[in-house]
């Protein structure tokens, strides 16, 4: 029986998650709210059940209670943050709220499957950025000066950079880890990304003239060299693709965009003579095969993915233990080897799910610096996803930057759920602007009934004149009204 549902699980799995995925794309298309809050409860029971099955199936073939207890530690956090997110704003994107969720569910699934210890560690990780993600909304919603401080973002995002390239150790050919305390880090680029999107979106706000243009660019130029120094390319290219594609949309100027693009090549070219590490990850791209030490890790990621095919080996099944640093880089080969192509296509989708929204709030919205904001957090979050997938399956040399909401690392968890947090508050924000607009429309529409009733003379209009001194029981200042004589 235990062998049956062992083999049986990787479909429903993957049927689970097709039906997710499906949902995810099903809600764009439907009319009604009554309609839309059915797709959502669909996907709150697909994610339930395809979260319950993965940890049986751990249980099973591990037979560690640990599976089971950490299993209901993480339903509690998920409806926790379901209810709490739903409660506080009523208003939020449901739909963005549940892809979160998802991505979440599957990270804790791949990373108990992986090593349950570093599972504990992010989960105390998604723990804490979910409980500050529930002040970000309402921060970005209230606090109505955020444009007006630019220079602050500039500095924070610099001076990050900076202590990083001053004080974190080498690891890997790269510095990018400061340390806080014995065994937890913090990785200031994660979050230099915030403060980049923050800072280019008030600019912008500010200016669009050349002057404004230049200043804006040669910031954002420090950012992306002091990344290159760390080095640090995956974060780089990030940055220069966000500044480009925000640039653009602001200014409708195709000089802009290209000139950045000229930029991030040559300072990608500057990085390749600089750094040996990187010349050794291009020619490992170019050729991965025979297997050397130095395209190990990408060979055996390619084989991973091989081997799954579309269904996948089935979880705890497969071998992605052998990829060097799975957890944080090749997460993506893992999910593949396991769970099969079919999932990870799905799992491909909902990002470009997610992306959509915030294109959506970033069109939708009127406040020109909001509408930035959005712009460009939706622009480095699916530009880390296709630099991830894009790196681990051999498609772009590999950066070494985090598959979002998934990979092992709790300042890219942390960042991440700051990112979603921010763009719930861009989402309630819209919605209150379309409030205000069908309020104002419904005043005008009114407006324009009483001066209809007044041409065709169909009312009586009143005056307030003081009531009559009669009475012992008169309020001072009281009034009362009474038909005020018609002109016509």
């Amino acid at each position: 029986m235990v062998y049956i549902l062992q083999s049986l699980s990787r479909f429903i799995i993957i049927l689970l998650m097709l039906l997710y995925t499906i949902s995810s794309f099903s809600y764009f298309t439907k009319k009604y709210i009554e309609d839309e809050r059915a797709v959502l409860r669909r996907q709150t029971v697909y994610m339930y059940l395809m979260h319950f099955l993965a940890f049986v199936v751990l249980y099973l073939r591990r037979e560690d209670i640990r599976f089971l207890t950490f299993y209901a530690a993480q339903v509690v956090m998920i409806t926790a943050t379901l209810l709490l997110y739903n409660i506080v704003y009523p208003k939020l994107s449901k739909l963005v709220l549940n892809n979160m969720c998802m991505m979440l569910v599957i990270g804790l699934i791949i990373q108990s499957r992986l090593n349950i210890s570093d599972a504990y560690r992010q989960f105390l990780f998604m723990a804490v950025g979910i409980g500050f993600g529930l002040f970000v909304p309402v921060i970005v919603r209230k606090i109505k000066r955020l444009a007006d401080i630019r220079w602050f973002y500039a500095i924070i995002g610099i001076a990050g950079l900076a202590i990083v390239l001053a004080f974190a150790p080498e690891t890997l050919g790269a510095r990018r880890f400061i340390r806080i305390m014995e065994g937890v880090t913090i990785q200031p680029s994660e979050f230099a990304k915030i403060t980049y999107v923050f800072f280019i979106a008030a600019s912008l706000k500010y200016s669009t003239a050349f002057k404004n243009i230049f200043i804006t660019s040669l910031v954002a130029g420090i950012h992306v060299i002091l990344l290159i120094l760390s080095p640090d390319l995956g974060q780089s290219l990030i940055l220069v693709v966000t500044l480009v594609v925000m640039l653009y949309v602001s200014t409708r100027n195709p000089l802009y965009p290209l000139g950045g693009l000229f930029a991030g090549a040559g300072f990608s070219v500057l990085a390749y003579k600089m750094f040996t590490h990187l010349q050794v990850r291009v020619a490992n791209w170019r050729s991965p095969f025979p297997l050397t030490n130095s395209s190990h890790q990408l060979v055996m990621s390619l084989f991973a993915i091989g081997t799954g095919s579309w269904f996948g080996m089935g979880l705890d099944q497969g071998m992605p233990l052998t990829i060097p640093v799975v957890a944080e880089d090749y997460i993506f080969s893992a999910i593949a080897e396991e769970l099969g192509m079919i999932f990870a296509l799905c799992f491909i989708l909902i990002c470009i799910s997610c992306y959509v929204m915030f294109l959506n709030v970033a069109m939708e919205i009127r406040n020109p610096f909001y509408k930035m904001i959005a712009l460009g957090l939706g622009t480095s979050y699916i530009t880390q996803v296709f630099l991830t997938i894009g790196g681990v399956t051999g498609f772009i040399p590999h950066t070494g930057v985090t598959l979002p909401l998934i990979s092992l690392g709790g300042s890219s968890l942390l960042s991440m759920l700051i990112v979603f947090g921010v763009i719930q508050g861009l989402y309630i924000v819209r919605e209150d602007e379309v409030d205000e607009l069908e309020k104002r429309r419904l005043d005008a529409i009114e407006e324009d009934k009483r001066m209809k009733r007044r041409k065709q003379g169909n009312y009586e209009e009143v005056e307030r004149v003081p009531r009559s001194r009669k009475g012992k029981n008169r309020k001072k200042g009281s009034f009362e009204e009474v038909p005020k004589q018609r002109v016509r």
